[in-house]
């Protein structure tokens, strides 16, 4: 690709953010420039106008407002790995906060604060050594703030929540520039907003949240060939049927080491080990597996166990449907779309949403999907010299299979910028009280790359 020189408004904008941040600024033409625009997903190729690297909330600060006064359109990146790329906005600003990862904790309190950058690894390894656990989600390498924003589905959800549910107060640079705090006391409707509604209503500094006493769990990632992939789901789905909160079990397929599929279980147990001895009785009794048993085993252990799948710059397309049950043909289609699975790299990841998580009232959070149910991430991945459309084509289907047997809406972390319908039907009741919230602190807009309420916003940077 040729090289583009940056516009007049771009060099301006550059040259007055390179006198007043800490941080540095990166435009077409700088050595660090391709790779600074990359993201997770090898399918993004997008060339913001500038990325700024923020080194603290006053870069953030400086850096909004003078993208406002230059007319450059903004988006904003933590961990990078939002699969549809609203990171990158095309000819835009992005406020690129990935140096921004500081944590704190407060063992006496059990809270932990982290910078808007921070991945949940660095989160975890912080709180570990104090026997503490923070709720995120699965993969170490994924940025906590953006998870958290769309809710956070994670492997402590029955006994925990999501991950917005633990969100005690955030740091937020405003539209117009201004740094506030949101708690349940300053600012309220806006600290409703920020848990689960997504990254619409400025810049997310820093957060402060609860974490939980739990260091030794009762885990295992156990592995059956996908010829059995029936009984396994259906044994899976009768464990679950009367899962206490202190279990939260994970289930989905991946490609194994010959490129075969393989299903897996990975239950977790977060209450006292004495009292859930008879859980590896019960996935034994599923089946003689490839491998894997559960056992006593670190948490921070646990939450590593996908991180050889999350590998930058492999080209994906996600999807997500949410189930009220596995019924036989819900488990059909899974296990159908694991033998069709056009690459093996590609995988399904059910994620249980249970206990504490159902419990909390629909309009407490904008995250109102709050029944139980399994919600199914769909994840087609491929090597970059593949042709993609065949792998993007089985994701679709699977999808489509899927959505007469689904709850409305969708999980808004894995939608689509196309998919506003089913964005709207996932908030339900609270989508009117987010779009006032969004015309009180962001009236004129500003923060449109992420799919948003606003049915005029008609490029959202995808």
């Amino acid at each position: 690709m040729a090289m583009s020189h940056p516009s007049a408004a771009t060099a301006a904008a550059a040259r007055a953010l390179r006198t007043a941040l800490r941080g540095s600024v990166l435009v077409a033409g700088d050595s660090a420039y391709e790779s600074a625009r990359q993201v997770w997903n090898g399918a993004i190729d997008r060339r913001p106008a500038a990325v700024v690297r923020c080194a603290d909330e006053s870069d953030v600060v400086h850096a909004v407002r003078v993208a406002r006064h230059h007319g450059l359109p903004l988006s904003v990146r933590g961990g990078g790995h939002d699969w549809a790329g609203r990171a990158v906005r095309e000819g835009g600003l992005v406020l690129d906060l990935s140096e921004m990862r500081a944590v704190t904790v407060d063992p006496a309190g059990r809270t932990v604060q982290f910078q808007g950058g921070a991945r949940a690894g660095d989160v975890l390894g912080a709180t570990s050594p104090f026997g503490l656990a923070p709720v995120t989600g699965t993969v170490k390498a994924v940025g906590v703030t953006g998870l958290l924003l769309g809710g956070g589905y994670g492997l402590l959800a029955g006994r925990h929540g999501l991950a917005v549910d633990n969100l005690i107060e955030a740091r937020v640079v405003l539209a117009d520039g201004r740094a506030v705090t949101a708690n349940a006391a300053e600012n309220p409707d806006l600290y409703w907003a920020l848990r689960g509604g997504g990254g619409n209503f400025g810049v997310v500094t820093s957060m402060r949240c609860r974490v939980h006493p739990i260091g030794t769990v009762l885990s295992g990632m156990i592995l059956h060939p996908a010829e059995r992939a029936v009984d396994v789901l259906r044994g899976h789905r009768d464990i679950i049927a009367d899962a206490p909160d202190e279990l939260t079990v994970l289930t989905g397929f991946f490609g194994g080491p010959d490129g075969r599929p393989l299903i897996f279980l990975l239950p977790v147990w977060c209450g006292e080990l004495e009292q859930g001895r008879d859980l590896a009785d019960r996935f034994d009794a599923i089946g003689k597996p490839l491998a894997g048993r559960v056992c006593p085993m670190d948490y921070a252990n646990v939450l590593g166990m996908f991180d050889q799948a999350v590998v930058d710059g492999r080209p994906t397309e996600m999807g997500t449907r949410s189930v009220a049950e596995p019924t036989d043909e819900v488990i059909d289609i899974l296990a159908g779309a694991a033998h069709e699975a056009t690459s093996p790299l590609s995988g399904l990841y059910v994620h249980h949403f249970h206990g504490a998580a159902s419990r909390v009232p629909e309009t407490d959070t904008p995250f109102a999907t709050r029944r139980d149910h399994l919600q199914i991430e769909i994840a087609a991945c491929w090597e970059p010299a593949d042709d993609g459309e065949k792998h993007r084509r089985w994701a679709r289907e699977v999808s489509q299979r899927l959505s007469e047997h689904a709850l409305p809406g969708g999980y808004p972390n894995l939608l689509g910028a196309d998919e506003l319908p089913r964005t709207v039907a996932h908030f339900g009741p609270n989508a009117d009280r987010l779009l006032k919230t969004k015309d009180r602190y962001d009236p004129d807009h500003v923060f449109s790359a992420v799919a948003s309420l606003d049915p005029t916003t008609t490029d959202p940077g995808d």
